[in-house]
């Protein structure tokens, strides 16, 4: 590593440390013929595919927008920060395992619409509403009646108005 102050070529590590995620390196230098010192650090760099969209354009792949995208799904829905954060983690985890240098913008709303299924239902609909682009309101209620689950399988309290077929303000 060259000394930024004198660009010699002969510096020494004289500290390394790991952050709390272990996945950057802090290391303290010295230059041997200045004797000035400065940090570097370290860090994994795995190399994201590009985005190609369905106009064809390409751009590169940005973490900050696809959280954004999810976060304004999510808004005002109880769902932790750390869970949307993990939630992008196994979205890009998938997105290296393809292993190509190009992935289409579908896909990557698809890994979205199955990660916003699994944190929040109606975070799952706003998302869809906007990807899935639905041509009318007949398009969106079906889509509505395939995540609501079925009359069936919701369980009704003993105690609730629809049990004993009257409102609660009934006498």
């Amino acid at each position: 590593m060259k000394c930024p102050f004198c660009g010699d070529a002969n510096t020494q590590v004289t500290d390394t440390r790991e952050n709390d995620d272990g996945d950057i390196v802090r290391r303290r230098r010295r230059c041997v013929h200045c004797d000035r010192r400065f940090t570097t650090y370290e860090r994994i760099d795995l190399k994201m595919p590009r985005i190609v969209k369905r106009n064809g354009d390409r751009s590169e792949y940005e973490r900050g927008k696809l959280f954004a995208s999810m976060l304004l799904a999510l808004r005002k829905r109880p769902v932790t920060t750390q869970a949307l954060e993990a939630a992008v983690e196994r979205i890009e985890t998938r997105l290296l395992a393809v292993g190509e240098t190009e992935i289409p913008s579908a896909q990557i709303g698809d890994l979205v619409m199955k990660e916003l299924k699994k944190l929040d239902k109606v975070a799952y609909i706003r998302f869809a509403s906007v990807y899935r682009n639905f041509t009318d309101a007949d398009d969106f209620s079906s889509f509505v009646r395939e995540v609501q689950p079925s009359p069936r399988s919701r369980p009704r309290e003993s105690g609730s108005p629809e049990s004993h077929g009257h409102d609660l303000f009934d006498g």
